[in-house]
Formats: C-alpha cells, structure tokens, sequence
C-alpha cells in the first residue's frame, strides 16, 4: 500500500465562533473563524469542503424576531379575532408555546384539535398500546377532553415531563381566551367547531389546507400564513410565517431566516478570495432524523436549509461498495479486489437510479444529509459551535 494513501474520509468538525447579534457582518465572522480554525487546527480548506451555519445565527443577525402582540395582532386581522380552530400543533414548549398565546390573544376562544396518539413529529400524547386497550379508533374517532381524561388520565412527555394537554389549555387561559380540546385526525372536524381555521402541521400544511377550504372553511390560515410580513415593525418570513420558528424569551420568537442566498454565496467568495478554494455553503435548522427511543423526528423546521450554494443541489449518487463485494467481484480479494471496485467507481454513470449495484444507498438530498450531520455535530446547547466544516464529504474510495 502506498504510504502516502489517504486513511481518513469523512470529517466533520465544529467551529466555534462570537456570539452573533443583530447587524453583526455574519459572512465575515463565520468566514473568519473558519480561516482561524484552519490555522489554529493545523488543517486545510480544499474544494468542496461544505461551510455550514445554523439557522439560528443566521435569523439573530438578520434581527428577525416577533413579539406575541405581533403575533395576535396578525391572528386577529387574518381570523377575525372570535372562535378559532387551532388543530394539529406539534407539543412543544420551545417551537409553539408563544405561537399559542399570540393565537390566543388574539382571538375569543381557541379551540384546541391535538391529533393522537402523537403530533406530526412523534411527542407522544398517549400510547398506541393505551389506544388498542380502549378500543379507539385514531383514524376516525373524536374525543373530547373529558372522553381523553376518562379513557388515558394525565400522560407527561417522556423527556420534557409536561403535560401539554394541560400546559396549552392553560397558556390560552392566561390570555384571556376561552378554550375548548378535542382530539381527532380528520382535518375537517374542526369544521363541527368553527370554520375559521389555523392548521399549524409542518410538512403536511398544503393537503391539510386543501381538505378544509374543500369542506367549506370561511378562513383558512396555515403558520406560515402567520407573520409572512412585519406587524408594526416587526421581522416576518415571507415564505414561511410562524414555521421554524423558535422561543427567544417569555414574550418573543425568533423566526425562521429570511432570504439568505446572497449570505451563502458572500461566504463562498470570501473563501475563494481567501484561499483559492471553491467550497460549498449552506444554512441549516433541524435534521431530518427520527430518534429511535421517544419515537420522534427530529424536523420541526418547514426544510433542513433554507439556503445553500449550487453545487449543493440534487442527491448523491453512489454505488454500494458492499454490494459490488459481494456479488460482482465475490471471488476476488486484496489488492484485485480493490483494483476491480476502484474501476466500478471511476466509470459508474452520472445517474444510478434503478442500478442495484446503488441500492441501500441514501438517495436523499445533500442539503438533508448534510444538514442532518451539521445538526449532531453542533448540538442544541452550549457547545459553542454554530458553524460546521464538513471535509471529504464529496470523496469516495478511489480519492
């Protein structure tokens, strides 16, 4: 073997940077520390090294934030401001809880749709085991608070220990706002309730609007048809609304990046400048991964990357060097084994779709992969890096 054969492949690493405010030069900081990190690290930039950043610094910078005031202002002029249906939310203290009170400041009476036995992205309300016990049907049965209490009692999420049942009701009460909780998964019972209508799932929005305004909704209003402009001067996302958004403090949301590919492409160019190296960059929320033990996906953001550079775009294209061992070169080994998947490699086509030499590949987008990566790499809490460098991300087994 050749001594000077690379051992490594994939690495990624997170790359500490100054806490990011509002105005901050976001393309020089996030620049900067990655030339710093270089140097400090002993490492190198190469060619499609991929530069990612959290949403999070991306949206603070930009000072995209939203009060509740804004948000029930917004909720009143769009629903009217008497009884609104609010079906489907995902149970969450960081992503809804201030989206509710907004809602419910700025309206009479909420009434409260939770789909069971979990929401969109797996928070459980109660077991599918307790579900069978009761002889419940999900798909189609309606209960109401009293029905759900009698049958399941008080269930606390398994990690965060809230009751939400119990939590949401209570934040509407607070507002002043009446409030009534029904559990069902048919879009259209809402419509038993109130024909004004904020459906609040994520990546089920379109159909779930669809379905309503068909059964004869008067005002149908997804979350992203919420804060989609300022309120009083306030930040907004055009394309998304509420979606993506995330707790700041008691009585504001941080909301999801604006339009940021001017941002990625600054990066990329300031890297160039900089290094000679063309390298990818991108933004990225949450990852695209569901958590084995509680059930949950992860993805509470409308996409993983709301902006990326160009030669991010489609899905990778790979052969499956398993596949290609055991089957198409089985009776090789060593060196001639290596030689014959080498070649497969070098002379495989630009689209491997239906090749089972591919299959058990992942052929989702690179910006999902990637960001799913950056995502654990970062973390959620106090690591300090909200900048990731992916390296070799793009190499195979031949380079």
């Amino acid at each position: 073997m050749d001594q000077y054969e690379r051992r490594v492949g994939t690495v990624s690493r997170g790359i500490r940077c100054p806490i990011i405010r509002e105005g901050d030069n976001l393309a020089e900081i996030v620049a900067t520390s990655v030339l710093e990190a270089a140097q400090f690290e002993g490492f190198e930039l190469h060619d499609r090294d991929v530069i990612s950043m959290t949403e999070s610094i991306v949206a603070r910078s930009q000072g995209n934030y939203a009060s509740v005031d804004n948000i029930a202002a917004d909720v009143k002029a769009k629903l009217g401001g008497e009884t609104v249906g609010v079906i489907f939310p995902i149970l969450s203290r960081n992503r809804f809880a201030i989206c509710l009170r907004g809602i419910a400041r700025g309206c009479k009476k909420v009434v409260l749709m939770l789909s069971y036995p979990s929401d969109e992205v797996g928070n459980s309300l109660v077991s599918l085991d307790k579900i069978d016990e009761a002889g419940i049907n999900p798909y189609s049965d309606v209960l109401s608070l009293e029905k759900y209490r009698e049958l399941f009692g008080e269930n606390k999420h398994e990690f965060t220990g809230v009751d939400y049942v119990a939590y949401y009701s209570d934040l509407c009460k607070e507002e002043g706002a009446e409030v009534e909780v029904v559990f069902a998964n048919q879009a259209k019972t809402i419509l038993d309730y109130t024909d004004c209508v904020i459906n609040c799932d994520i990546h089920t929005r379109a159909r779930t609007k669809r379905i309503l305004k068909d059964a004869g909704a008067k005002v149908v209003c997804g979350l992203d048809d919420i804060m989609n402009a300022p309120v009083d001067g306030s930040g907004c996302n055009e394309k998304y609304g509420l979606l993506g958004s995330n707790k700041s403090t008691e009585d504001k949301i941080k909301l999801f990046p604006r339009e940021c590919k001017d941002l990625v492409l600054d990066v990329q160019d300031r890297i160039l400048k900089a290094t000679g190296k063309h390298v990818e960059v991108m933004v990225y929320g949450d990852g695209a991964f569901k958590d084995p033990q509680g059930k949950i996906w992860e993805l509470a953001d409308p996409v993983v990357s709301p902006a990326f550079t160009d030669g991010l775009i489609g899905t990778p294209n790979e052969l499956k060097l398993k596949y290609l061992a055991d089957n198409d070169y089985k009776d090789l080994s060593g060196e001639e084994l290596k030689k014959a998947i080498s070649e497969s490699i070098k002379s495989k086509g630009d689209n491997l779709v239906g090749n089972m030499a591919s299959q058990g590949t992942t052929p989702r987008q690179l910006t999902d992969l990637i960001g799913s990566l950056c995502d654990l790499t970062s973390g959620s809490g106090d690591k300090g890096t909200p900048v990731v460098l992916v390296q070799g991300y793009f190499d195979n087994y031949t380079n």
